[in-house]
């Protein structure tokens, strides 16, 4: 079973995390949380990797439904969406709530919680491309 949801683009790092946050944005998620992967790595560890955020998403109106379906559901919060540099651009990859509740079971409110957020990432994804055509 795939678990995350992923485009290429051919933009510079910097304007990818910006057209990430814009499209997130444009589909309702604020980022809550922020990881810069290379500086951590470099700071911990210190290793070279290239350039890498993990974005935090969250849709407060969709995390509060699945949280009153299933309280621990909250474990499992927010969305990552990763940024991060490779040859000739950048991957923008995202956790897919579908797969995501698969640990919490059948549930028919959280499943309809998980396509709405799964379809809406799918869309900030699917923009990061289809700007990049239109330009």
């Amino acid at each position: 079973m795939d678990y995350s949801m992923m485009v290429k683009v051919d933009t510079a790092y910097d304007d990818t995390v910006a057209a990430t946050r814009e499209a997130l944005a444009d589909n309702g998620f604020g980022v809550l949380t922020e990881i810069d992967v290379r500086a951590t790595l470099k700071a911990k560890l210190d290793v070279d990797v290239p350039p890498q955020i993990i974005l935090g998403a969250c849709r407060p109106p969709l995390a509060h439904r699945a949280m009153q379906a299933d309280p621990s559901i909250a474990t499992l919060l927010p969305c990552n969406v990763v940024v991060r540099e490779v040859d000739g651009g950048c991957v923008v990859e995202a956790i897919d709530p579908t797969a995501m509740m698969s640990f919490a079971g059948e549930s028919e409110a959280l499943a309809d919680v998980a396509a709405d957020a799964s379809a809406r990432i799918r869309a900030a994804l699917d923009s990061l491309t289809k700007a990049r055509e239109a330009s």
